[in-house]
């Protein structure tokens, strides 16, 4: 079974195992404890915020987040409704307009998703518009509470990775995941870590 992340006991047991394997973390974790668990309702409106959030400052997706919600566009119906006008005036870009109209019309049955290996819940959100790994990793950590996920594309991981292990240059997708392969089977764990590290680091948050 995929193991999940519920509470605040399955953050602390994945950073024992952080602590375990790893005497960076060992030195650094202790002192952004607690976690944030940073878990939300699954479905439309978590792929919605992740889409949103894609590829801008986490202010600026927390903006257009609380215009979406003043207009009323916050489910499939609304969003597949709406005119490009009233997206726009919520912030919206052309392409992430198209990509959440296609994601509200597709017709996705967001329950399904709770109970398939994290693989295929991958290949089915990277299946539909505007969806590459970096948002359905997202999903999975933060919507379906997935103890392994990692989103290893994510600059504020990488940027976050490289202040802890003191590397030359912030590492791409392929070396962050080789990186993070002894954090398994605890890599979300390791990403609200490294994001907590970030803030401290650069005195901004690294993800919504």
């Amino acid at each position: 079974m995929t193991a999940r992340i519920r509470d605040a006991a399955d953050l602390e047991a994945g950073a024992a195992h952080l602590m375990q394997v790893c005497p960076i973390w060992a030195r650094e974790l202790p002192a952004l404890m607690p976690l944030p668990l940073r878990l939300r309702a699954d479905g439309f409106a978590a792929i919605c915020d992740a889409v949103v959030s894609q590829q801008i400052s986490t202010h600026a997706a927390a903006a257009i987040a609380a215009r979406m919600a003043a207009a009323g566009l916050s489910g499939e119906a609304a969003i597949a409704g709406a005119g490009d006008d009233a997206l726009r005036a919520a912030g919206l870009s052309r392409p992430k307009i198209r990509y959440l109209r296609g994601i509200a019309e597709a017709g996705i049955d967001w329950d399904a998703l709770r109970d398939l290996p994290d693989d295929e819940v991958i290949a089915r959100l990277t299946a539909l518009p505007g969806i590459g790994r970096w948002t359905a990793d997202i999903y999975l950590k933060f919507a379906l509470g997935r103890a392994d996920a990692f989103a290893a594309g994510d600059l504020a991981l990488a940027e976050a990775a490289r202040l802890l292990y003191g590397l030359n240059e912030r590492p791409g997708p392929s070396a962050l995941t080789a990186l993070a392969a002894p954090w398994r089977p605890w890599r979300a764990v390791a990403a609200r870590a490294l994001w907590a590290y970030y803030r401290t680091a650069k005195g901004r948050e690294g993800i919504r």
